[in-house]
């Protein structure tokens, strides 16, 4: 799936539209700056995946600090079957100045 750009995911959170929000930071990281997101760091992903099974065929929309994580994760998610992943190019840094 395209990926979705901050604008698109701070008016869709603003709306409460239904999507299954995945953040791949360190908890760290997620305890500083969160949106809200299940947070699952991108290291221990592939030992978390049965929590987000129920999520296969639903939109997930998958962020970070910058993107690059995220990125990653989408291709770990798609190589695993989840075809509705979209990552947010930019993330938390580029979220930040809208």
């Amino acid at each position: 799936m395209e990926d979705i750009t901050v604008k698109e995911l701070k008016e869709r959170l603003d709306n409460n539209e239904k999507f299954f929000f995945l953040d791949v930071r360190e908890e760290w990281e997620y305890d500083d700056d969160n949106l809200g997101a299940k947070n699952i760091p991108l290291a221990n992903l592939p030992h978390q995946l049965d929590e987000l099974e129920a999520y296969k065929d639903q939109e997930i929309v998958v962020h970070c600090r910058s993107g690059a994580r995220s990125g990653n994760a989408k291709k770990f998610l798609e190589s695993k079957g989840f075809s509705k992943v979209r990552n947010v190019p930019g993330g938390i840094l580029a979220f930040r100045e809208l």
